[in-house]
Order: C-alpha cells, then structure tokens, then sequence
C-alpha cells in the first residue's frame, strides 16, 4: 500500500463514522417564547419601579412644599388684660422669634379664643423684623371657642422676612367689646 491509499483508507474510515455520527435526527428550531415572556417581564418592573418612584418623588416634593411648617409655641399663652378708664389703654403680649430665615413661609397661623364674659373681640397682631418694621394684622369676630386665623405675608408690609425678631398681640381699650378679659393664643406658626 502505497502512502495515498493508506490516507484515502483513513479518510474513509474517518469521514464513514463522522457521516454515521451527524446522521442525527433533525432538531426542531426552539421556539424564543420564553426569551420574549422575559423581556416583557422585565420591561414591565422597569416600568413600574419607574413610575413609582418619579410618583413618590414628586408628590412628595409638593406635599413637602405645601406643609412645611415652623411651629413658635408648643401650649396655649393666656394675654390677661384690662384696659380703659383707670387701667392702661393698650395692654399687650410678645413672644421672641428664635433666628430664622421666615422668608421660605408665606403665611403666619395661629389660633385664639376668648372667655366668656370677658372677650374683647378682637386682637391686634404685630410683627417686628430686626430694622425695627413693623406689621400689624386685626383679628376680629373673636369669640369663646377656638377659632384658626392664617394670616399671608402678603397682608404684612415688611420688607425683610429674613429676620423677624418677635410677634405681639395687642388688646387696644378702644377696639375691645369688653374693658377686662383674657384671650388663650395657641399654634403660633409659620407655612406655606
């Protein structure tokens, strides 16, 4: 045997065995349903945790921006007064405003209530910022319940918010229903 018979033998041996081997039954081509089922899954969370979280983001933004708020008391101030003839014309109450920037509040809110037999039926509300401004707001139709008064900035001639030294509360003999009382003020506050 020559050298050439000799490999086309052991091509014939080796290409007989590989036609054997390939002689496979023919696969069927897999169907990429679950590939698909997979991708709109996952599109799906995608999504979702998208949404959700520009959702929760910007309600919370807004609901943040709409409820800030800065409390100057924490029990109600009792203002006893008595004006008028004998006594002092004009008796009043002031409360210190820690250092803050107020600015970032549009309005002030506060509650009040009269006692019976003893209303003077309205207060005067005094803000002095530290230039020495003032801005006065009347409260009137006080009565003895509860009553929630919120008063805007925009009301209040100051042209510096940014640093608001204190907040009076004034019963004045001519504008007081009533020359002896007290008056309870509770849930001083600024928000927006």
């Amino acid at each position: 045997m020559t050298r050439d018979e000799i490999y086309d033998h052991l091509a014939k041996v080796y290409l007989g065995k590989r036609a054997q081997a390939v002689e496979v039954k023919p696969v069927k081509p897999k169907s990429h349903a679950w590939l698909v089922i997979n991708v709109v899954i996952t599109a799906f969370i995608l999504a979702s945790v998208f949404y959700g979280l520009t959702a929760f983001l910007t309600q919370k933004s807004d609901v943040l921006k709409s409820r800030v708020t800065y409390a100057l008391n924490n029990s109600p101030i009792r203002l006893s007064y008595a004006v008028g003839g004998k006594y002092p014309q004009v008796k009043d109450l002031t409360i210190s405003i820690p250092t803050m920037d107020a600015s970032k509040f549009s309005r002030l809110n506060l509650s009040v209530k009269g006692i019976a037999g003893g209303n003077p039926g309205m207060v005067k509300v005094i803000l002095t910022n530290a230039k020495e401004e003032k801005a006065s707001y009347y409260l009137q139709g006080i009565k003895s319940r509860w009553q929630d008064y919120s008063i805007s900035f925009d009301d209040l001639d100051l042209t510096d918010r940014e640093s608001l030294k204190d907040i009076s509360f004034v019963v004045e003999a001519w504008n007081a229903d009533q020359a002896t009382g007290a008056v309870y003020i509770d849930n001083i506050s600024f928000s927006n």
